[in-house]
């Protein structure tokens, strides 16, 4: 795909972000129907109407693009495509049945094992990242959009990490320590990757977890932006394996997280 396509279909898919988003907000404050899956995880009705929205839209934009949803997906079924959407509707579905405001909306387009368009919608703090390629990643917020890099955001000296739990396991604080962090701050969902991609964060760790589709819009929406993102070991992260499990994950600002 061209990168004009890719701009397209990335900017045709705001409005339906931001009235997905909107929706999960009113469907929440209507009180929310909760079923437990398979994997013991629980899925709302919000989640499988922002799954409906997104989904009904990018098959309007590219209806001959398999589509791998996590609220869809069967997972007996190997994934060998070239080209295909991953989409988590709602990232965070325990945070957003929480009432708390870090979730997400999150579509990729993956082309060649490399996510390269990106949009992840953050509803509750009117925020929403879209990007279609390097040096190409956009943050609409309050209705203003404007271009983002990784440029440091915080004060020189104070190197802030993210992490999904309050303690991190010793594997990933001893990585982290080879990097000179100097805080870490919990937080949820995809939103980790866009606020490294803003440079208001600077590095964030992961042993193996969650699937393909938890990552790979923040994951474009950050790599655009300039980051690094890898395995733990410096491999390249990519996407496309037929369990859609994630390796483990590094993602940096820039090689020196001081500048």
């Amino acid at each position: 795909m061209k990168i004009n396509d890719l701009k397209s279909i990335s900017e045709s898919l705001i409005d339906t972000f931001l009235n997905a988003g909107k929706i999960s907000i009113n469907l929440y404050k209507k009180g929310l129907k909760i079923e437990i899956k398979e994997d013991k995880s629980p899925v709302s009705n919000g989640d499988l109407k922002v799954n409906e929205l997104i989904t009904n839209k990018i098959k309007e934009l590219t209806p001959d693009v398999p589509i791998i949803s996590e609220e869809t997906v069967d997972l007996k079924i190997k994934n060998k495509a070239k080209i295909f959407w991953l989409i988590d509707p709602i990232d965070g579905t325990k945070e957003y049945i929480a009432g708390k405001d870090e979730y997400t909306l999150n579509a990729a387009l993956v082309v060649d094992t490399v996510p390269l368009l990106g949009v992840v919608g953050v509803p509750k703090k009117n925020r929403l990242f879209y990007t279609y390629g390097l040096g190409e990643s956009y943050l609409i917020e309050n209705g203003k959009s404007k271009k983002i890099n990784c440029n440091k955001q915080q004060p020189k000296g104070k190197i802030v990490a993210l992490s999904s739990v309050i303690k991190p396991s010793d594997i990933i604080l001893n990585k982290l320590k080879e990097f000179n962090v100097t805080d870490i701050v919990k937080m949820a969902s995809s939103y980790k990757f866009c606020v490294i991609a803003t440079g208001e964060y600077d590095i964030y760790a992961a042993s193996e977890r969650a699937n393909e589709w938890d990552y790979a819009a923040g994951h474009a929406v950050a790599q655009n932006a300039g980051a690094i993102i890898q395995t733990l070991d410096e491999k390249p992260f990519l996407y496309g394996k037929e369990d859609y499990r994630n390796p483990s994950l590094l993602i940096k600002r820039a090689e020196n997280l001081d500048d």
